[in-house]
């Protein structure tokens, strides 16, 4: 399966809107909704909005469990530009799961210094909110690439818990990528031997559509 993402950014160019001008009450409080506002001046990252598009796109990583499965979908992750021009409070607003929202995350809050916002002569905080989508082709997944993967996996089928030797029985030996609706890091808070894979990197429950 051939990944693909890339970022959407119709906000930046043309939806200023979309962003506001922040005060340290405002964030520190968030007691009353921001009002939205024009800036004489947006935040510019360097070399502008193509260089920040390739700058995603050079840094962002298909995550190993995503890729494997074939999750797709969009984050949408929400970021300050400071009045010194740093990105901070990288904020996914969504999930789709198997590690897509913090390699969004993590890319964003690697960017480099942008030029800060300014109204009435000053720079002021602005937040944006920007989508990122993940793209895989969607195909067959076996159970043996499962269990040859350095990640474990459980499976929730019809809210019951399964093992991937389980599941097997339910779903046989493959499924459709396109079947799963969600991959979420899995902590086995009830030490439920069954689920316990200390041989692997992260243990990860697909919840399955609905049969």
């Amino acid at each position: 399966m051939k990944p693909y993402y890339f970022l959407l950014i119709a906000l930046f160019v043309s939806r200023i809107s979309y962003a506001h001008i922040l005060n340290a009450d405002t964030v520190r409080k968030r007691t009353a909704g921001p009002t939205f506002t024009s800036i004489e001046k947006v935040p510019e990252y360097p070399g502008g909005m193509e260089a920040f598009a390739k700058y995603i796109s050079k840094n962002l990583k298909y995550p190993e469990v995503a890729r494997l499965i074939g999750i797709s979908g969009r984050v949408v992750v929400s970021f300050v530009v400071e009045r010194d021009g740093k990105v901070t409070q990288v904020t996914p607003l969504n999930c789709i799961g198997a590690g897509c929202e913090a390699e969004a995350a993590g890319v964003l809050e690697a960017s480099k210094p942008w030029t800060p916002g300014i109204q009435n002569s000053r720079p002021v905080r602005v937040q944006y909110s920007v989508p990122i989508n993940f793209s895989i082709e969607k195909g067959k997944v076996t159970m043996k690439q499962l269990r040859n993967s350095d990640y474990g996996f459980i499976f929730e089928i019809n809210n019951q818990l399964y093992s991937i030797d389980e599941a097997e029985l339910v779903l046989g030996k493959s499924f459709m990528s396109a079947d799963v609706e969600i991959a979420e890091p899995y902590y086995n808070g009830d030490n439920n031997e069954k689920f316990r894979m200390p041989q692997k990197k992260e243990v990860y429950v697909l919840r399955m559509r609905s049969l």
